[in-house]
């Protein structure tokens, strides 16, 4: 199974064909150049759901408040493949501290959260796995240096409470058995030469039920896909499970 999210795709624009010849089955969501969510599958793929039950929205002309309807982002897809069932999310950035869209992300995540509770509460042996971009380091040990992140995005107390809720609700981040400390990055910003100075974050996550974190048997970042002319700004995540 894949995972992607920031396609920047519309749907009409998606490679379903180059899925077909890979023999993948697809879903994506997309509706403009930005945000998108999409995932791919060798084991079937079937209930897709275009977002999770009360997702908020945000309008991007929002001044210093969230507007009473505002608009359901592309940045959220699940579909059930081979028995596990698989969100892909591309959690809001949040910009700026005390930004509409800080409020936003923090709104997102505790609906998530709410859901993936219930998910697990409703059936407490469901294999689930929630996959993406989580824009979130939790913790120190994910940033290169926290003194230059302090006082923004990413890995303020309010952020970070919100991923730890998910945590508490059950779920459990497989990688971090298999690659303990510091140092182990998912996302390196083009500028400032961060990749080759390995100045990166750790903000990408496979998060699994129980019954599903019970059967990894690896996990690991692909940093070398990050190497080279065109490559995205952030490495796979790869999980391996059994049964």
């Amino acid at each position: 199974m894949l995972a992607i999210q920031e396609s920047k795709w519309r749907d009409n624009q998606s490679p379903y064909e180059d899925c077909d010849e890979l023999e993948y089955e697809a879903a994506h969501l997309g509706s403009t150049q930005w945000n998108g969510a999409a995932i791919a599958s060798r084991v079937g793929l079937a209930e897709v759901e275009l977002a999770f039950p009360d997702q908020p929205g945000f309008d991007k002309n929002a001044g210093e408040s969230l507007i009473p309807t505002p608009v359901v982002e592309s940045r959220a897809i699940g579909a059930t493949c081979g028995g596990v069932r698989v969100w892909s999310l591309y959690v809001p950035n949040g910009r700026a501290l005390g930004d509409p869209h800080y409020a936003y992300k923090l709104e997102w995540l505790a609906t998530l959260r709410d859901n993936a509770a219930r998910w697990l509460a409703e059936d407490p042996q469901a294999k689930i796995a929630l996959v993406g971009d989580w824009n979130i380091a939790p913790t120190d040990d994910d940033v290169w240096s926290p003194e230059f992140f302090a006082g923004k995005t990413h890995t303020s107390q309010p952020e970070r409470d919100a991923f730890t809720a998910v945590l508490d609700a059950g779920f459990a981040d497989v990688m971090r058995p298999f690659a303990p400390g510091p140092g182990v990055y998912t996302y390196w910003d083009y500028t400032q030469l961060r990749f080759p100075r390995k100045e990166g974050m750790r903000i990408d996550f496979v998060l699994a039920s129980p019954a599903l974190a019970a059967t990894v048997t690896d996990a690991v970042v692909d940093r070398e896909e990050r190497k080279g002319k065109g490559a995205s700004d952030h490495a796979p995540v790869i999980a391996e499970f059994t049964g």
